[in-house]
């Protein structure tokens, strides 16, 4: 990111606390709960969010102007006039009411400046980038999956006088606007119920992403980004790491990469980069699996994969042809698999790493046969796959309940023998909930034990030869636990059942196909 410079038109504006910032956010959400056309915290989160996204915009686009003034270069905007920040909306007493959501929300309409052109929305959605910029680009996929739902143009305008006095070119301001971002996007998730995208709990993140431990130079993907949480921890971990100006433009420019297909995450995500010190994130809007498997090539790959796929869900015809023949289905999980197996760099990375991942799976991977079972087959002869750390129950509560694994795999050669790592809840508990989650302190003595690995009574090894001999079935108990004569809860058990008779309905459909191709 440019230094901050100061603009000779008015002193620097004075940072404000972290209390006051949350005060701002606060009033903000409280003016919102006064309009009539926003249901909840699931329309109210995302209206804020493409205001701070053209706030934070504007902010970065003066100071890079005045960066480039300086240095005596050319500066082309990403927002012409009137339609940035400072033209329409820096005045508190400007456009309100209903002139202001015409402005917003109508193809065409007379603009801040008096002349009539396109709306808003309708400008920003027809941007397009040139000469390698791509920030018209992000801007127009952004807004191509936003509406303005509010009904009331002078609470919007309330809404954007107090988006106004937040100062996105303060590091410190960032800094704590980043932790309350990520409050309001768990109270979403939480609003959300059934229908939202499962959250990965941020200490099961940050364990991830310490012992992947990237390195600055390597490539970061998460082909799953939802919100962007495993992108945001990877940027504070290689943050760490710059000491030089050319290190910190390798961050920015050419470490981290996503895809999110859906267009409010995606807009989420941008937004929770930005706010954490990512100048330009690279996320791609499409979906990962869109692009046939056997056409993925060195070029395309990475160094570093970290990412919780959706499980459960089910992929359309289209998206399994991609795969191979005898690697199809519709379990989003296992496609997803497939993927990162093929998306890992087979060389050394430029830190003399092999390429590595760390992958959340649901339990049905680890016993599923069939098509499954042919792709564990793959990942254990091509990958070592070395460690499978168990999570206990409760720790995507109350999202899901179905029992989740963390597969850490890398192109070191193929697998020798497979390491299990058991985490227990803590004492006395059976679960995990909503209002007492997984804490990072947890994962303590599993860190402590992954870099100097003997058998102890949550951890044990199973040679490869075992694990091939059994038709690849990773579900291996603990054989160092006490015996467990605690019952599951019944949706756990639910759950269970819902998953085998999935795994049963894929292994008809291959033998259907299989019936098929040697019919007379």
């Amino acid at each position: 990111m440019p230094p901050k410079l100061a603009r000779s038109a008015a002193p620097a504006p004075q940072p404000t606390t972290a209390q006051a910032l949350g005060s701002l956010i606060k009033s903000a959400r409280d003016i919102m709960r006064k309009d009539k056309g926003l249901n909840g915290d699931l329309d109210r989160l995302p209206l804020l969010t493409w205001i701070m996204f053209l706030k934070f915009l504007d902010d970065l686009e003066l100071q890079r102007e005045e960066a480039a003034q300086l240095a005596g270069k050319k500066f082309r905007l990403a927002i012409e006039p009137p339609y940035r920040w400072r033209d329409w909306a820096a005045d508190p007493q400007g456009v309100t009411g209903d002139e202001l959501l015409a402005f917003i929300n109508q193809d065409e309409c007379r603009r801040p400046d008096g002349k009539r052109g396109p709306g808003l929305f309708a400008y920003l959605r027809q941007l397009t980038s040139s000469n390698g910029d791509d920030r018209r680009d992000v801007i127009a996929t952004v807004f191509k999956g936003v509406d303005n739902r509010m009904k009331s143009g002078y609470l919007l305008r309330d809404v954007i006088n107090k988006v106004g006095e937040i100062h996105f070119t303060s590091s410190d301001e960032l800094h704590t606007l980043g932790a309350l971002y990520e409050s309001m996007l768990r109270e979403m998730r939480d609003a959300a119920g059934d229908s939202g995208e499962f959250y990965t709990p941020r200490p099961v993140v940050r364990f991830m992403v310490q012992v992947s431990d990237p390195r600055l130079g390597e490539t970061v993907l998460d082909p799953a980004a939802g919100t962007g949480g495993f992108l945001v921890e990877a940027f504070n971990h290689l943050s760490q790491q710059v000491k030089t100006v050319a290190q910190r433009r390798t961050l920015q420019e050419d470490s981290l990469y996503g895809c999110e297909p859906k267009s409010l995450p995606y807009l989420l995500c941008q937004m929770n980069l930005l706010l954490h010190g990512l100048d330009a994130p690279h996320i791609d809007p499409g979906n990962a699996l869109r692009f046939k498997l056997s056409e993925i090539g060195e070029k395309d790959r990475v160094d570093v994969i970290l990412t919780n796929p959706p499980f459960g869900g089910e992929e359309e015809k289209g998206i399994q042809g991609n795969f191979p023949d005898d690697r199809q289905t519709s379990e989003t999980a296992l496609l997803f698999l497939q993927l990162i197996m093929r998306k890992l760099h087979r060389n050394p990375t430029q830190a003399g790493r092999p390429a590595r991942a760390a992958v959340v799976v649901p339990n049905g991977t680890l016993f599923g046969d069939g098509v499954c079972a042919r792709i564990k087959e793959q990942l254990l002869k091509e990958f070592n796959l070395h460690t499978v750390v168990r999570l206990p129950n409760g720790v995507f509560a109350p999202y899901t309940s179905i029992p989740t694994n963390i597969l850490f795999f890398d192109r070191s050669g193929p697998t020798r023998e497979v390491w299990y790592y058991e985490q227990p809840l803590p004492a006395g508990r059976k679960t995990y909930t909503k209002t007492n989650p997984i804490q990072f302190e947890e994962f303590d003595p599993c860190v402590a034990w992954w870099g100097c690995r003997t058998k102890n009574d949550r951890s044990w090894k199973v040679p490869v030869t075992e694990l091939l001999a059994a038709g690849c079935n990773l579900d291996r108990k603990n054989p160092n636990a006490a015996e467990d004569i605690t019952h599951l809860p019944p949706d756990q058990i639910a759950a269970s059942i819902i998953q085998k008779e999935k795994h049963i309905a894929e292994i008809m459909g291959d033998i259907r196909k299989l019936l098929a191709k040697h019919a007379p």
